[in-house]
């Protein structure tokens, strides 16, 4: 186990312990690593701002002080810049901005030599950005579908009819690599799915969505999963439906 990998597990074994306190001696048979190894760490936990407690004589130990928060993960370079490249190589995902964000918050807390790495290392993976029409399109679905609302969109079906479209959002959906918003059209009174790169402006309405629930959209295919069950490999998902026709034509 890396040694930063190490301060996290150790950290969560002190948040666990609570008022109790865990000894020097378990802790590093816990790890298997010498007694003096373990107070080293604990040192460098207490240096990076954890609440880090001990008492001393028998049945002493150490702990985390209750209420107290746990200093961030550590990454290594490439780690953080596979964070980054992951997100830059799919802005057109759901939330790929708000992800973007938080990926950022991680960067700026880590140590000055690890971040210069990153950031040197970040300077050879290259991506294409969106244009920012399609970042505004984007932004206008996510909030939707995270606040529920009915969302306005202007679309454009395989035929280049052009349409305006009150739609309820109930999920975002991936196949052969592109992205859906799958949602109650109310112009045509049914559940359709949306190819994002076909609405051509989008704007959240005051409106709340009507309740449609994602049973009506059917169940995903056995190899799709919804995002926090999903595996490490990448899958998507393909548009099997009970009441959808397929990516909206009409």
């Amino acid at each position: 186990m890396k040694r930063a990998e190490r301060l996290h597990a150790l950290s969560e074994m002190l948040r666990r312990s609570g008022t109790r306190g865990v000894s020097a001696e378990r802790l590093a048979g816990a790890f298997e690593v010498s007694v003096r190894t373990i107070k080293r760490d604990l040192d460098a936990l207490e240096n990076s701002g954890a609440p880090v407690w001990s008492r001393p004589g028998p049945g002493g130990g150490y702990g985390l002080a209750a209420g107290g928060s746990l200093p961030p993960v550590t990454l290594s370079p490439a780690q953080a810049v596979a964070l980054l490249a992951a997100v830059s190589a799919a802005p057109d995902a759901p939330y790929a901005d708000q992800a973007a964000a938080a990926i950022h918050k991680i960067l700026d807390v880590l140590d000055p030599a690890t971040r210069a790495r990153a950031d040197e290392l970040a300077h050879r993976v290259w991506v294409k950005a969106l244009p920012a029409s399609s970042r505004a399109i984007k932004s206008a679905l996510d909030e939707a579908m995270a606040d529920q609302r009915v969302v306005r969109i202007r679309y454009t079906s395989k035929d280049g009819t052009s349409t305006d479209r009150d739609v309820e959002p109930v999920l975002f959906a991936a196949t052969n690599g592109q992205w859906y918003l799958v949602g109650w059209c109310r112009l045509r009174n049914a559940m359709r799915w949306f190819a994002v790169p076909r609405i051509e402006r989008a704007g959240v309405t005051a409106t709340a969505c009507s309740g449609h629930t994602i049973e009506e959209v059917g169940e995903p295919p056995a190899q799709a999963r919804p995002v926090h069950a999903r595996a490490v490999q990448a899958r998507t998902v393909q548009p099997r439906t009970v009441q959808a026709r397929g990516p909206a034509s009409r």
